[in-house]
């Protein structure tokens, strides 16, 4: 099965598209105040003594800005940023690798933290505490353990499933938050932003109608926005964007006035029609719906439960009165 739009959006990185638009500092980047506001206080703090930052863990759904927090620390602090992910670190010897090639003061950026290999994550806690690291030499009674001195780095981790990180690499990161989703407001000032650099002319209704149907999430927004623009060049008689158009242009998308498509509206039709609300188990689902259900889990999931169209209980998921309502049930 295709990918729908919003698995797509959030899913997939599209680097030609998305790294131009990323602020490139803390004053440009719009929404999660109280984040920015501490990340000002700990990066200036950490200039200030000539110290590395503290590590810092951000989770949240996906699309909300932790990639690009990453990135503007290692900016900030006039630091290299080292990319990597969970899964790719399958056993020590890659972390390794890893680690001893960081220069003083890099940033290494490990994406889908959760996913790290619970073995592999025990060699970084040294790493992380006296920025060393104990590996062991040999094997049988010849064995011996050789530390690593290693040059001092800030550990930037992301995750979408903070409750999957253990509580011994939790307390190992001087800053934690959530990022949380986005009110419209704030996705209409990154909206503005974005068509500038897209130099696309869209009135303010066109944005906020857009802003509406984002999910709470910037990286939808833009790549809506990136479709309206489409739309409007193929479709449009020409000139600036406005509301009516932006819903052509989302209509073709099947992306209703609440942000659900296709998928959201499969997985409440499920519960509703199939299961009478529910409950009923998300391996259920995810059959049902033809949908893995890990991204049925870290894609859709968060969105519903937030708008109030989904409860998570103890036997399984369950619609609220709000989803019948919405799906007209």
């Amino acid at each position: 099965m295709s990918k729908s739009f919003i698995e797509s959006s959030l899913c997939q990185t599209d680097v030609a598209f998305d790294v131009p638009l990323r602020p490139q500092s803390l004053s440009e980047f719009s929404g999660q105040d109280q984040i920015r506001e501490r990340l000002e206080v700990l990066i200036g703090a950490a200039k200030q003594r000539g110290e590395v930052l503290g590590h810092c863990l951000f989770g949240g759904p996906p699309g909300l800005g932790k990639t690009t927090l990453a990135h503007i620390i290692a900016k900030v602090m006039g630091s290299n940023l080292v990319v990597t992910s969970g899964p790719v670190i399958e056993k020590a010897g890659d972390l390794a690798g890893v680690l001893t090639n960081l220069q003083e003061g890099d940033i290494l950026f490990i994406d889908e933290l959760h996913r790290l290999n619970r073995t592999v994550e025990e060699y970084l806690y040294p790493a992380m505490e006296d920025f060393a690291l104990d590996l062991m030499i040999d094997s049988g009674p010849s064995a011996r353990s050789v530390q690593v001195k290693l040059n001092r780095f800030t550990l930037v981790g992301a995750t979408t499933r903070v409750g999957l990180i253990t509580a011994p690499m939790r307390s190992r990161f001087a800053f934690t938050c959530r990022l949380d989703y986005y009110e419209p407001a704030v996705l209409q000032q990154i909206l503005q932003r974005t068509s500038r650099i897209l130099n696309l002319d869209i009135d303010k209704s066109g944005l906020m109608e857009i802003a509406n149907r984002a999910r709470g999430t910037p990286r939808i927004a833009n790549h809506l926005l990136r479709w309206v623009r489409d739309f409007a060049q193929m479709r449009a008689a020409g000139g600036k964007v406005d509301k009516q158009v932006v819903e052509q242009a989302l209509a073709l998308l099947a992306i209703d006035e609440k942000g659900l498509d296709e998928m959201d509206k499969r997985i409440l039709s499920v519960i509703i029609d199939h299961y009478n609300g529910g409950p009923v188990g998300l391996n259920t689902i995810a059959v049902a719906v033809g949908e893995e259900g890990s991204t049925i889990e870290e894609v859709y999931e968060p969105y519903l439960i937030m708008q109030g169209l989904l409860k998570r209980t103890p036997r399984g998921r369950e619609t609220t009165v709000l989803a019948h309502q919405h799906m007209n049930r």
